[in-house]
């Protein structure tokens, strides 16, 4: 499972990638790609540093960093519906896997915290 997630992770990094390279080229546009692509690949960045956490609680604590930017990926990309509309299938495929690994981040981070108080 832990490896599905870091190619998951992975793999929404790229395909944010690839979505906003077709996105038109302006001031304006690149503020929100730049933010996008910023907030993608810390998702993945960082569930990789989860998994050398040096204890329960810094696993959480990186843990909570990915669902934070997981999260913030799902905002732009909400953004992105709005003011391209003609790319609303492939935002909502993006949106969808985001949501996707922002619930298995947080029943993660859930597992963890149940564990850590079991000991």
């Amino acid at each position: 499972m832990k490896n599905q997630i870091i190619e998951r992770t992975k793999r929404f990094a790229l395909d944010c990638w690839h979505f906003c390279f077709k996105v038109p080229k302006s001031r304006e546009y690149n503020a929100f790609v730049n933010q996008l692509i910023r907030s993608a690949s810390s998702v993945g960045a960082n569930y990789r540093a989860s998994q050398r956490a040096k204890s329960t609680a810094d696993f959480i604590n990186k843990l909570k960093i990915v669902e934070e930017e997981v999260d913030e990926s799902v905002y732009w990309l909400e953004l992105f519906e709005e003011i391209l509309p003609e790319h609303i299938q492939e935002i909502s495929l993006l949106k969808k896997e985001g949501k996707e690994l922002l619930a298995i981040i947080v029943a993660s981070i859930n597992t963890a915290k149940r564990n850590q108080n079991l000991n």
